[in-house]
């Protein structure tokens, strides 16, 4: 629902004027949508992630971890995120885990 509104509000804004140009334009929307969620769906495994090491549990932790991790390289394998981006959450999560085993 929220891609039809979406593609009615653009279609009212900048109509494309060939009909390429329309299915382009939806395919865009739909493209951006399904970004979106992939990227909140990591952000949302990274703050649990994040909650864990404050709450000083390990396990839990590294089991978030490693959904984030295998989340973040599917997203960089599809063109989600880029490589330095993908490269960097990882890393600054497995050193905040790595901190908490350690202590």
């Amino acid at each position: 629902m929220l891609e039809y509104f979406c593609f009615e509000f653009i279609l009212s804004t900048t109509m494309p004027i060939k009909k390429a140009g329309v299915k382009a334009l939806r395919q865009n929307i739909k493209h951006q949508a399904r970004n979106r969620k992939v990227a909140s769906d990591i952000e949302a495994l990274v703050r649990k992630v994040r909650k864990a090491i404050t709450a000083k549990d390990s396990t839990k932790a590294t089991e978030w971890f490693k959904q984030v991790v295998k989340r973040v390289d599917r997203a960089y394998q599809k063109g989600i995120l880029k490589k330095n981006t993908a490269s960097r959450k990882k890393s600054r999560l497995a050193a905040a885990i790595n901190a908490l085993k350690k202590s």
